[in-house]
């Protein structure tokens, strides 16, 4: 049942239970076991808008970190016969050792089209409907608590030094670094005097829940790295950050990116790449000092920054890890701020 009292009827999978989220959809037709495992969507019910889930099982190796993330999942069909050589589980039997709740044999288009319309909505995943009062008495109670705490840690030695801060980012992000020519020590907070002192050559700002209120004091942090023209290469969340950071405006998008999916074009090469995205923020009013580095085709969002006269480069979306035809040049622009900063 959504907040505005909408409801929809499935069967009960995974690890059943009552739970209230705040309701969002997915638009990729595959990557839901690097979704589930994401730490950005902590607290969230994800809708998935392909039909069919879970036809190529799950492979362990392809999950973004420890534990899945999510508050719930729904969908139209999952499926129970995967087909595919590197299966190692059900997509259930993954909900269920991880304690996720699902529902399967939901309209999942109409869902979709209900949250389109009205925006990402809080709702109650329930198996009695009822005391639709208690209900949304619990709906509206409920606020996403972000419980992702990433540990200090040294991911590689060899390289250009590089503190990544970790709100919330996918290891294959991390990994992506490290296999670059980078020295990555992560950290779990940002502490700008630490990394002064160090001496890191380059702070990366991941992306991670959209907890504002929590990490206000990440915002003067920022600042003073800025100040001192630390390199700076921020994704997502950190995008937004950096943004608050300068003056710049945030503000709750109607149902957000998610999705693997969204074009992005980047003015200053005049290309366009798709992207993958997992937001439900957007910067509204740019930087006095930043111009925009790339804007969204579908809806002219901006997607990323260049500070001008600062060593500080920014995007929304999460840059490919992958080589190719993609947006991984954006590794080797950070590198090359880096050595233009030395």
């Amino acid at each position: 049942m959504l907040e505005n009292g909408a409801v929809f009827e499935g069967q009960a999978a995974g690890k059943f239970k009552e739970t209230v989220c705040e309701l969002v959809f997915n638009t990729s037709m595959t990557g839901y076991v690097e979704m589930l495992s994401d730490p950005s969507n902590a607290g969230l019910g994800v809708v998935m808008t392909y039909p069919l889930i879970g036809n190529y099982g799950v492979c362990l190796e392809d999950m973004e970190s420890n534990r899945l993330y999510p508050a719930a999942l729904l969908v139209h069909e999952l499926c129970d016969t995967p087909s595919n050589f590197r299966s190692e589980m059900t997509l259930e039997e993954l909900l269920i050792k991880y304690e996720i709740p699902c529902i399967k044999g939901l309209d999942d288009r109409a869902i979709v089209m209900n949250l389109r319309e009205n925006g990402a909505m809080k709702a109650i995943i329930t198996d009695d409907i009822s005391n639709k009062d208690a209900l949304f008495d619990k709906i509206n109670a409920f606020g996403i608590k972000n419980d992702y705490k990433g540990a200090d840690r040294k991911i590689s030695d060899d390289g250009t030094s590089l503190a990544f801060i970790d709100f919330g980012a996918r290891k294959s992000f991390v990994d992506a670094f490290a296999k670059r020519g980078f020295a990555v020590s992560a950290f779990s907070e940002l502490n700008a005097d630490e990394i002064i002192a160090k001496g890191f050559e380059g702070v990366v700002l991941s992306n991670g829940v959209e907890d504002f209120d929590t990490l206000a004091y990440t915002i003067e942090e920022i600042k003073k790295l800025m100040d001192k023209n630390v390199p700076i290469f921020a994704i997502g969340l950190g995008h937004q950050l950096v943004a608050l950071a300068n003056g710049g405006k945030v503000e709750k998008m109607l149902h957000g990116h998610r999705g693997c999916n969204y074009p992005v074009r980047f003015n200053h090469i005049d290309k366009t790449y798709i992207t993958a995205q997992n937001h439900g923020y957007a910067v509204t009013e740019a930087p006095a000092n930043a111009d925009v580095l790339c804007s969204n085709v579908n809806d002219n969002t901006i997607e990323g920054f260049k500070y001008k006269n600062k060593p500080v480069m920014t995007v929304q979306f999460i840059p490919d890890t992958a080589k190719g035809p993609n947006t991984a040049f954006l590794f080797d622009d950070f590198k090359n701020i880096i050595k233009e900063g030395k």
